[in-house]
């Protein structure tokens, strides 16, 4: 289960308002077979007052051998016994359940706030996200499989819908050590295409970096694309290079609808790869720390439509 208070983190912020998009999603890699899972949930508010609110989802399942395939739930009008619950499925503290699914999640480590924590309690971006969970152990049963050990994440987003164009990546870096990036570029009006910004928060030895991750991110650079993309950061001693490759063959791509109706395409792998390197300065740049992650890392890129 999760630590004290965490699991206030879980709880819904939807309050029957128009135009709004709420998600949780759990990721996570089989310790013993290299199979990557895929909970999405989502509850969607239309802005067209007339257009009632539901909830759906899906289960992506990505096996070491063999091609990816997804289950859909919903859509169903959303219940209100659980953090998220439609059509026999639920999310809740330590609780992923689905017609296929019973699964049990704890996380010993503190939440990761991607995005500043005010702009997550405020409210103040069209969208935000957070994850609650960023290190957590998944067990129990996905169809046939009976999982003891899935290492990955549990996180939230909450807001008005999609970004423009977006790349997202969850790394276990092991030990407690993990990485979290956002690199978006908000929604297109008129002739205006914003670049992605990429926000970072990076956990290495219980402490995190870069301090002002809004900051940094808008000096930051992105790169969204398919099958790779790559964002860089810096403060002022310390930078970060990450190349992520999302291959096609295991991949999914699904279309998302936002609440006013407009869609976006991702594409999605928990079996991405990835190359991450921490460098520091003193005189002269010197590699800290280097990951490299085949076949587990989580990651997407989307796009418009």
């Amino acid at each position: 289960m999760a630590s004290d208070g965490i699991g206030d983190l879980g709880q819904p912020r939807w309050r029957r308002q128009r135009h709004r998009l709420e998600v949780w999603y759990a990721t996570f890699t089989d310790t013993a077979t290299g199979d990557g899972y895929w909970l999405h949930h989502e509850v969607v508010a239309p802005a067209d007052a007339d257009a009632e609110a539901y909830a759906h989802g899906w289960l992506s399942t990505f096996p070491a051998q063999g091609a990816p395939s997804t289950q859909r739930f919903g859509p169903a009008r959303p219940g209100d016994d659980a953090w998220f619950s439609a059509d026999g499925t639920v999310v809740d503290d330590g609780v992923l359940r689905g017609p296929t699914w019973d699964l049990t999640f704890a996380d010993r480590g503190r939440p990761l706030y991607t995005f500043p924590k005010l702009t997550w309690e405020r409210e103040l971006l069209p969208a935000a996200q957070i994850v609650p969970f960023p290190t957590a152990t998944f067990r129990g049963r996905v169809g046939a499989h009976t999982i003891e050990d899935g290492r990955g994440a549990l996180a939230r987003i909450y807001g008005h819908g999609s970004a423009e164009r977006w790349a997202w990546l969850h790394a276990d870096l092991g030990g407690g050590d993990c990485v979290e990036i956002v690199a978006a570029a908000p929604r297109r009006r008129g002739p205006l295409n914003l670049r992605p910004l990429p926000v970072v928060r990076l956990r290495v030895d219980g402490d995190e970096w870069p301090g002002a991750n809004l900051t940094n991110a808008v000096t930051g650079r992105a790169y969204v694309g398919l099958p790779r993309w790559s964002i860089a950061v810096r403060s002022r001693r310390r930078r970060l290079r990450v190349a992520v490759v999302i291959p096609p063959e295991r991949s999914v791509a699904l279309t998302y609808v936002d609440p006013d109706g407009s869609t976006a395409t991702c594409t999605n792998s928990e079996r991405a790869s990835a190359e991450i390197t921490l460098e520091s300065y003193d005189g002269g740049w010197r590699t800290e720390r280097h990951w490299s992650l085949e076949a587990t890392a989580h990651a997407e890129v989307g796009t418009r439509p």
